[in-house]
Parts: structure tokens; sequence; C-alpha cells
């Protein structure tokens, strides 16, 4: 019996090592295939490195889906420069048909801003409005008789001088012409005379037509005289009652957009303001070193001619031009032909400094505007209105500057591109809009970073993903997307609104929430670009 157990321990002995020998062997075949597997994969990949390597950066999509998007955007863009350009031409129209009175009413807002200061000097010291008002037309109407009192004698005094010394100067124009044998062509008295009896038939055949420009030239005058009289009511007004207009704005539109106005209106204003004050300086320049230039080499009426310069300075290019070009006659007819390149020498030198140094310099820091765009709107504004477009079209562009930049600054802000302490405000109720729309701008921007289809999602420190797998479709990959966005906020909130935890649950709750929002980003991440970290997903 002893021996029979024994033979069946050593049986039990014999099949258990066979056992373990045998799984031995099967541990040994499988390392062993699976190391070959590996390698195979390795060798494989090794292959196939120049392909991945050629797709490393691969997420095509499909031609059309890009060009569809082109399309659209085009058509979006037209459409709305199209809407810009219509309302830009109504505008224009509107302009023009109602041109008449419209000018006076920027004729007395130009007015203001130079009696503006004046204005509030004397409403500071304790003079009623109206009052302030009244006293300030009535300084600047003294000012202007003042200087009319003084150009007007001397007009008239050199002006019969200036005839007789014209008509002497075409008499020894006739001779010297008569005088001259080196000329290509021969003058005598007979062709001066035919000359003088030719332009005398064309006056008297053109009476009428003079006549008519006469009875024009009344009737212009007559409704320059009445737009005076408007243009001085409307000033009285606007000074009496400016400090009621934004008021009246805030008001009458309401709510968020009056304060918006508030603070656009005064930056045009301020704009309005540094353009006048800046022209009244280069006027002034340009009067006192032509006046002075004009007295140096003994040219009549050099007071005048220095106030008229002065004011034709306002009108930009041409006012300087005409202003020059009659001291120049003026110098040629009572002097000579010498003093008279003297003089368009000086009027050249001053326009040279007015047109490269005093205007560009001035003119840009008061309104910001680049030099081109100061000439080009001149040019347009005179092409489109004549003198008085020329005259307007400066503080025009400017005002259209000044509501660009605010845009321009209101989008920044919105964007987060920069915050209310980075931009500069002309009142303090749009420094306090700016802060309040900056707080609620950074939780509509969080929005629409959620919500957005193609916003790409924020990486944060995750490192880069694998390549993309080529033949997915854009439109897939961000429905997903989005889809998943839609997702996580969800267990967002409910996780947010989960309160009945305990000091300790809500540090582990945090930990995991934490842990919960890395993945979450991390599958954000993977979700944009078709791929997961464990390898390449295809989206499609």
């Amino acid at each position: 019996m002893l021996s029979g157990a024994a033979g069946a321990s050593g049986t039990i002995v014999s099949v258990t090592e066979t056992t373990k020998g045998g799984e031995d062997a099967g541990a040994a075949m499988a390392s062993g295939s699976a190391q070959k597997l590996a390698e195979e994969v390795k060798a494989s990949d090794k292959a196939n490195a120049g392909d991945k390597k050629s797709h490393e950066y691969d997420n095509r999509v499909d031609r059309a889906v890009v060009f569809n998007s082109w399309v659209k955007s085009t058509a979006l863009f037209s459409l709305r420069m199209v809407a810009i350009f219509i309302l830009i031409g109504a505008l224009a129209y509107l302009v023009g048909k109602f041109w008449a009175g419209i000018l006076p009413i920027v004729l007395a807002l130009i007015v203001c801003t130079v009696l503006e200061p004046v204005t509030s000097f004397l409403r500071k010291h304790g003079l009623p409005g109206a009052l302030s008002a009244l006293m300030s037309m009535l300084l600047a109407l003294a000012v202007l008789v003042f200087f009319v009192s003084m150009i007007l004698p001397d007009i008239i005094t050199n002006s019969r001088v200036l005839a007789i010394q014209a008509g002497q100067g075409l008499q020894s124009l006739a001779l010297w012409l008569q005088n001259q044998d080196s000329l290509p062509f021969s003058v005598d008295a007979e062709q001066i005379n035919e000359v003088v009896q030719d332009s005398i038939t064309w006056v008297q055949n053109r009476a009428g037509a003079i006549a008519g420009g006469i009875f024009s030239g009344i009737s212009t005058a007559t409704s320059m005289m009445i737009t005076f009289v408007v243009v001085v009511v409307l000033t009285f007004f606007f000074l009496n009652d400016g400090p009621k207009f934004l008021p009246w704005v805030r008001s009458a539109t309401g709510g968020r957009a009056g304060l918006h106005a508030t603070e656009l209106l005064t930056r045009i204003w301020n704009t309005l303001c540094g353009y006048i004050r800046a022209q009244a300086v280069v006027s002034f320049i340009d009067a006192v070193c032509i006046g002075v230039g004009l007295w140096a080499v003994g040219v009549p009426m050099a007071f005048t001619l220095a106030v008229i310069t002065f004011m034709a300075g306002f009108i930009p290019l041409v006012g300087a031009i005409v202003a020059g070009a009659l001291a120049v006659i003026i110098a040629l007819v009572s002097l000579g032909f010498t003093e008279a390149l003297i003089v368009l020498g000086i009027v050249i030198a001053v326009q040279q400094l007015e047109g490269n140094v005093l205007s560009p310099l001035l003119q840009s820091r008061a309104m910001n505007l680049h030099p081109v765009v100061v000439l080009v709107s001149v040019t347009v504004g005179g092409g489109l209105f004549g003198l008085v477009g020329a005259f307007l079209a400066v503080p025009a562009a400017a005002t259209v500057a000044v509501i660009f930049r605010y845009m321009q600054d209101m989008l920044q802000l919105h964007a987060g591109e920069v915050s209310a302490d980075d931009l500069e405000f002309a009142t303090d109720v749009g420094k306090a809009l700016a802060e309040a729309e900056e707080q609620e701008s950074a939780a509509q921007r969080d929005e629409l970073i959620d919500n957005h289809v193609w916003k790409a999602p924020s990486i944060d420190d995750e490192p880069d993903a694998p390549a993309p797998s080529p033949g997915s479709t854009l439109v897939r990959q961000w429905n997903k997307v989005a889809a998943r966005r839609r997702s996580d906020k969800a267990m967002d909130k409910t996780a947010d609104t989960t309160e009945d935890k305990t000091a300790s649950a809500k540090t582990g709750g945090d930990g995991a929430n934490g842990s919960n929002g890395s993945a979450r980003k991390t599958r954000r991440f993977e979700l944009a670009f078709g791929t997961s970290k464990g390898g390449g997903e295809d989206m499609s």
C-alpha cells in the first residue's frame, strides 16, 4: 500500500513538473511571439517612415469645403460693401439736396469753435450764458470791424493809384515790345491798337452776358447776406445752449447709446477745435512772413495783403495761391518786374514752409491725420463743392476719422485686445462706460469661445498630439468638437450645482474636477485635430 501511495505521489509530482514545464514553454513561446510581433511592427514603421513624415502635418479636407467657405465670405463682404456704398451715395445726395440749409449750420459750428473758449471763460466768471455768448460775439465783431476799418481806406486810397500805374504799365509794355528788335516777331503801334480794339469789341458783344453775371453776382451777394444772418443767429444759440446739448442727446437717445454719443461727439468737437486753431496758427505765420516781406520790398497795401493772406489761409491750397498771386500782381503794377520776382520768391518760400512743415506738422497732430489724407480730402471736396467744399473737406475728413477710430477702440475692447486703461477718453462718461463694457465683454467672450464652432480650443500646457490621419473632413471634425463641447459644458454645470459636500469631500472633488477638466481639455485638443494620444484616431 505504501508503495502504491509512493507511486501515486511520484506520478503526481511528475505530472506537476510536466505541467510547469509546459507552462514555461508556453510563456516562452508567447514571449517570443510578442517580441517577434513588436519587431515586425517596428520594421513596418521604419519602412513607412517616409510616408509618415510626408503626412506629418496632413489635415487634408475636401477642396469643395474650402472653396465654398471662400465664396461665402466673398459674397458676404461684397454685399456689405455694396450696402456701405449705397448708404454713402444716399448721404451725399441728401447733403447736396439740402446744402443750402446745412451750410449755415456747419459755418456756425466752425465759428463756435473759435468763440467757445471766450464764452466758457466768461461763464466761469459768473456771467449768464446768454450774456456770455452775446459778449463773445460782440468781441469777434469788434475785431472784424477793426481789421476792415484798417484795410478799407488803404484799398480805396491805393486802388486809384494802382489803376493809374496799371495803365502806365501797359503803355510801358507796349513801348518795350515795339523797341525789342531781338524778338522773333515784330510789333508796331497799329497791331497794339488793333488788339485793344478787338478787346473792346469782345466786351461790347458780351455785354448781355456780363450784365447777367452782374445780376447773378447781386443774387449771390443777397444769398450770402441771408446766410450770414442765419449763421449769426445759430452761433448765438449754439454758444448759449451748447452745455445743454450733450445732456439732451443722452436723454433723447437714452441708455448706452446716449453715453456713446456723448463720448463720440466730444471727440469730434475737440478735433474740430484743434483743426481751426492749428489752421489759424498756420495762417497767422503766413500772413506775418508775407506782410514783412512785402513791407521790406516796398509794396503798397502790405498790411492789407497780409490780412487777406490770413483770411485766405483758411481755404487750404487755393487761398494761399490766390493771395500770393494778388501780392505779385500788385508788386508788378506798382514797382516793376524785378520787385515782382522778389515778391514771387517770398511767396513761394513761405508756401513751401507752410506746405512741407507747418500744415503737415500742426494739422496732423491736431487731427491725427496723414498729410496725404488732408491733400486728398481737399482735392475731392473742392471738386465736389468748390471753395466751400475745399474749406470744409479737412474737418469732414477729421470727423470721419474720429468715428472710425472710436469704432476701432470699442471693437478692440470687446475683443479683449486692449483694456479700458489702455484707451484715451474725452469724457469721464466714456471712461466709465468702457470699464463696464470691458467686464461684460469678458463674459461674452467666454460664451463665444464655448459656442463658436470655428474657435480653436485652448491647449494650455498639453503636449503635442500625434499627426491626424488623412482623409477626414473638416465639417465632421468640427461637428464632433461642437457636440463634445456641449457635453462638457453640461457636465461642468452639473458639477458646479453640487453644494452638499463636506469640506474634505470638496477638496477631493476639486481635485477630481481639475483632473476631469484637464482630461476634457485634452479630449477637445484630440477631437480638434482628429487624433487621440494613444494613436491616430480617424475623425471621418
